[in-house]
């Protein structure tokens, strides 16, 4: 039996580069979801134990770990100046941000996200090869497997 080879909508690459604006940190409430390595790589930047990490810097939304928030904004609590204070430690969701399955679905989901990160399309932006695209697709989506773990 001869195998078909689906083609995906961004074959050729798409364009994105982040301009560092913050608007995927604040503005609307959400939940950045904590994997155990997540936990383990944050602690470390913080020089805590995992579990004093934790108890400082997270709560628990269900049975996952999420990363609080300032109520009064919804801002990461990370988000220093409108940039990531932990970013060579941030978690593996911000990580792979844009690459996640929904805005890969179509061209229209694509473009709904752009709507709301202004680096996806930017002009000045390089192509992605679809490939990375797809490896931090399925990195994201492997990081929801590790997500529910106790401390």
């Amino acid at each position: 039996m001869e195998s078909v080879k689906k083609e995906i909508w961004f074959e050729d690459g798409l364009r994105f580069k982040c301009t560092g604006c913050g608007q995927c940190c604040t503005g609307t409430p959400g939940y950045v979801y904590i994997s155990e390595p997540d936990l383990h790589r944050l602690a470390a930047h913080h020089k805590l134990s995992p579990e004093e990490f934790a108890a400082q810097y997270t709560r628990l939304e269900g049975e996952y770990y999420i990363l609080q928030d300032r109520p009064e904004s919804y801002d990461c609590v990370f988000l220093k100046d409108n940039r990531c204070s932990v970013y060579e430690a941030r978690p593996t969701q911000c990580r792979t941000f844009p690459w996640w399955a929904y805005h890969l679905n179509d061209k229209q989901d694509w473009e709904e996200a752009a709507k709301r990160c202004e680096g996806i399309n930017h002009p000045d932006a390089p192509v992605v090869p679809a490939l990375h695209i797809q490896e931090q697709c399925l990195t994201y989506l492997d990081n929801l497997l590790e997500q529910n773990f106790t401390v």
